[in-house]
């Protein structure tokens, strides 16, 4: 019985997928016999095979993608996992062309511990799925550095007002004309109370401390939208 780890992969284009396959099979200590076009086959499937690894394209034909896949699958393995000790604990790695945040952080909340690109070199890919079989989390140079340049970029206050709840919304137009807590709560039939723990949420939502800043960003939206 082979000792090698077993990578499967999920991609549409005939040409990546015999690449990643070759550059994987030509390893010592990896090999690639299970290779599926689309997220429906990989679905059905995978969860009948031993694998350990599996590198995932996101852009698949269908109505699903390979975040779908994994988010969808995951869960299946972990339970095999857990149930019994012949199957492997499977990991998944994004393969993709796409920087873009919003699919580097849905794909990690679906489950890949992984995101590399397709402009990496195949000694990356190699080292990467290494890396995953070793239980570490590889993720692409220039993915790193957008994951990175996400936390550090402050949050636009102006886009969180969006966050506010309809009360919320009201009180911050109500401060924004001057009105006292008592004179809001009047206003709204609220108590005092409610109005200052609103108005906490509000400071907290906006990333401000006072009044003064909340009103600030209040105007500037409703310069924005030219109201």
């Amino acid at each position: 019985m082979s000792s090698k780890t077993r990578v499967a992969i999920i991609e549409d284009n005939p040409e990546v997928r015999e690449y990643l396959q070759d550059i994987i099979n030509d390893t010592e200590d990896l090999e690639c016999k299970n290779a599926y076009t689309n997220a429906g086959e990989a679905i059905a499937f995978l969860p009948h095979t031993k694998v350990q690894l599996v590198i995932a394209d996101i852009g698949l034909p269908g109505d699903k993608n390979g975040i779908d896949v994994v988010r969808a699958l995951k869960p299946v393995f972990d339970a095999k996992f857990l149930e019994s000790a012949d199957c492997p604990q499977v990991q998944f790695m994004m393969y993709t062309v796409f920087e873009n945040p919003d699919l580097i952080f849905e794909s990690l909340r679906a489950g890949a511990s992984g995101y590399i690109l397709k402009s990496d070199k195949g000694f990356d890919i190699i080292n990467a799925l290494r890396d995953l079989r070793e239980g570490r989390s590889p993720i692409s140079g220039s993915i790193a550095s957008v994951v990175i340049n996400h936390f550090l970029k402050p949050p636009d206050p102006v886009i969180e007002i969006a966050r506010l709840t309809k009360k919320e919304s009201e009180i911050l137009h109500l401060l924004s004309k001057g009105l006292l807590y008592r004179e809001i709560a009047d206003r709204l039939e609220i108590k005092e109370g409610t109005v200052r723990q609103h108005i906490h949420h509000i400071y907290e939502k906006l990333h401000v401390q006072n009044r003064t800043e909340a009103t600030l960003i209040y105007l500037k939206k409703r310069e924005q939208r030219g109201l």
